[in-house]
């Protein structure tokens, strides 16, 4: 079962001329999503920006993936601009949890979404990233050998599965995010023997699950739980040995140190990096953050080294 594949379409992508600098130009897009949802006909375009460096020669492209709400939206526009002065493009897109294209009826519920609610959020959110991609490869002006994910939180858990499910997608950077949804150390209520015991058994059962689909195929695996298949972990193993880098906070209150560790190993242990910081403040060390995965993108995809930023 694999619920991120999507029919066929022609790549029908709206981009408005909205900003002009000396380094970058900055649009406004909209496309109509492939698979419209069944619960919120409101979300069925697809909005977002995209930032082009001046330059006209052909490049690379990043896909920020912002958290929940629209908070994370702002870093992930200043390192928009960073990659622009390093030849790179980026394209924000602008989830169905992000108040431009959340209905009313969703905002209204916060976090507390029905499981349906969420399942379908993160479907349509990775297959909106695989229609980027889709247009991406159209472009003259894009590299499609390099096209690369970078997810914040929420983003970074949408950003993961999208990288496992689409090969096309070639590096990757997660920013606090974690996987096993299944491990108690994800969980908030007060332990006690029988919910112990109950933890214990869920984890032997996704971890069954998960070594299943490491041999065989996430389409080729049926789930006990749907919920599997929003979770990074089962994608894990489609990360290892590709490029990869985490960051993450030392004192994350939102996603746990052992949800990451977890996750880490999963994808073979790639390069992390701890940042002394809770899962807000992380971006108090925004100018560190942003060298780090100009630094990643720049080793990942070959790309001239130019002054520093």
């Amino acid at each position: 079962m694999n619920p991120y594949s999507y029919p066929a379409v022609e790549p029908y992508f709206n981009l408005r001329l909205k900003e002009t600098t000396k380094s970058w130009l900055r649009y406004v897009v909209d496309f109509p999503i492939a698979k419209p949802t069944r619960y919120y006909k409101e979300s069925n375009i697809a909005r977002g920006e995209l930032f082009r460096p001046r330059e006209g020669h052909t490049g690379p492209l990043a896909i920020l993936i912002h958290g929940w709400g629209d908070d994370s939206v702002i870093p992930c526009k200043l390192l928009a601009k960073a990659l622009a002065k390093r030849g790179v493009a980026s394209f924000i897109l602008y989830l169905v949890f992000h108040s431009s294209r959340m209905p009313e009826a969703m905002r209204g519920k916060g976090l507390h979404l029905s499981p349906e609610e969420w399942f379908e959020g993160y479907q349509t959110s990775v297959i909106d990233i695989r229609q980027i991609v889709d247009w991406a490869t159209s472009r003259g002006e894009i590299n499609k050998e390099q096209i690369a994910v970078i997810g914040i939180s929420l983003g970074g858990i949408i950003a993961a599965i999208s990288m496992g499910v689409d090969k096309r997608i070639s590096a990757g950077v997660f920013l606090v995010t974690g996987g096993n949804f299944e491990n108690p150390a994800w969980l908030k209520e007060k332990r006690d023997s029988h919910k112990e015991a109950e933890h214990s058994e869920a984890q032997e059962r996704y971890a069954q699950y998960f070594a299943e689909v490491a041999e065989k195929g996430v389409e080729n695996v049926t789930p006990s739980k749907k919920s599997y298949l929003t979770d990074p972990l089962t994608f894990a193993s489609y990360l290892r040995k590709r490029p990869v880098m985490m960051i993450n906070a030392l004192w994350d209150e939102s996603i746990s140190r052992q949800a990451t560790l977890d996750f880490w190993e999963a994808c073979g242990k790639p390069a992390i990096r701890w940042f002394p910081a809770t899962h807000t403040t992380i971006w108090l060390w925004y100018p560190f953050i942003r060298r780090k995965i100009t630094n990643f993108l720049t080793s990942a995809f070959g790309i001239e080294r130019r002054e520093s930023i």
